[in-house]
């Protein structure tokens, strides 16, 4: 976990592309940190698709434990203030946990497809709500630019588009295009300060 300097403080957790360690996220982490709000990186259940489908409809469990984790630590995290930013499969499941859990209070989804290997989440993204939404992509990834404008439709709370230039999917697009990161940390600074 990388720590914001004063505390209680927002907290986020990152959660990688398929294939991918959480180290992936982080000098998004550090960033985060260091607009003082505590990042805590997670790794997917596996780091290859599971034969049972079924079973990868329950990779966002880990997240909710995550988000539980944070919950239950008020010298260190601000109540009320928990988001999450998810990476393709990530941003994905990123969607079913905070679809399901209201203590997530914003999310930020890199490169997300409306169907991942049937982790579809429309109508997910719909139960969601008003809650704020920060959907990024680059302009040379044709599924992720349809998904987006698909779920940049929704109007019922605030949603936030950013297209990158840069030809590059997920994490590895954050790793490329410093713009997007500053973008993800300001989402955050903004959707989880606690007046």
């Amino acid at each position: 976990m990388f720590d914001a300097r004063d505390r209680p403080a927002p907290a986020v957790v990152l959660v990688p592309m398929l294939g991918r360690p959480k180290e992936d996220w982080q000098a998004v982490a550090q960033q985060l940190a260091d607009a003082n709000i505590n990042a805590l990186a997670i790794d997917l259940p596996e780091m290859a698709l599971p034969a049972d489908p079924a079973e990868l409809l329950r990779w966002h469990e880990p997240i909710g434990a995550a988000v539980a984790y944070l919950a239950v630590r008020p010298a260190d995290v601000q109540p009320g203030a928990i988001g999450v930013a998810g990476a393709s499969l990530g941003a994905n499941l990123a969607v079913l946990a905070a679809a399901a859990d209201p203590a997530i209070r914003s999310i930020a989804l890199v490169s997300p497809s409306l169907d991942y290997r049937g982790v579809r989440i429309e109508l997910p993204f719909a139960q969601y709500a008003a809650r704020p939404a920060l959907l990024m992509a680059s302009v040379h990834d044709p599924y992720a630019t349809r998904s987006i404008r698909t779920l940049a439709q929704d109007p019922s709370g605030a949603r936030e588009v950013r297209w990158s230039s840069v030809p590059a999917h997920g994490t590895l697009l954050l790793a490329r295009d410093a713009e997007l990161v500053r973008a993800l940390v300001e989402w955050f600074q903004r959707t989880l300060s606690v007046n």
